[in-house]
């Protein structure tokens, strides 16, 4: 049996222990684990603005997890473009992401090629936002 490539992708800005858990169960259910980060003009066109963490910084502290066997660039959400680019098994996902429009949509695609759709537990409390939310509220407050 060929291994198992796992797929994930994220902006992974302002890096916290929701991004290791997903990272880490991730590589626990697949032999190699592809980590897409997002770009910052990627970031910009669906959000209207800039990681805090520029694309460069962003992708070397992913890089440097030891559950990560390689990072890309994530130039497009179009996950059937990266299937066809990488050619994974497994796409992981965070559970806030389960019945988003985008995800339902994939998972029917990718039935077509064999691949499985995990959505992995949010790390509740924990957030990119609402870490800013906390910086803004302490600077401004």
């Amino acid at each position: 049996m060929d291994k198992i490539i796992g797929y994930t992708s994220g902006v992974f800005d302002l890096f916290h222990i929701g991004h290791l858990n997903i990272l880490k169960r991730a590589k626990e259910q697949c032999a190699y684990l592809i980590v897409a980060v997002s770009t910052d003009e990627l970031v910009q066109s669906y959000k209207n603005k800039l990681p805090v963490i520029p694309f460069n910084e962003r992708k070397s502290i992913v890089e440097s997890i030891k559950h990560v066997d390689k990072v890309v660039a994530q130039e497009t959400r179009n996950k059937i473009e990266a299937w066809v680019k990488y050619k994974f098994n497994i796409m992981f996902v965070g559970d806030d992401w389960k019945d988003n429009e985008l995800f339902v949509e994939t998972e029917k695609r990718f039935k077509e090629f064999g691949v499985k759709v995990i959505y992995l537990p949010y790390t509740k409390n924990t957030s990119s936002t609402l870490i800013k939310k906390y910086l803004e509220d302490e600077t401004h407050g």
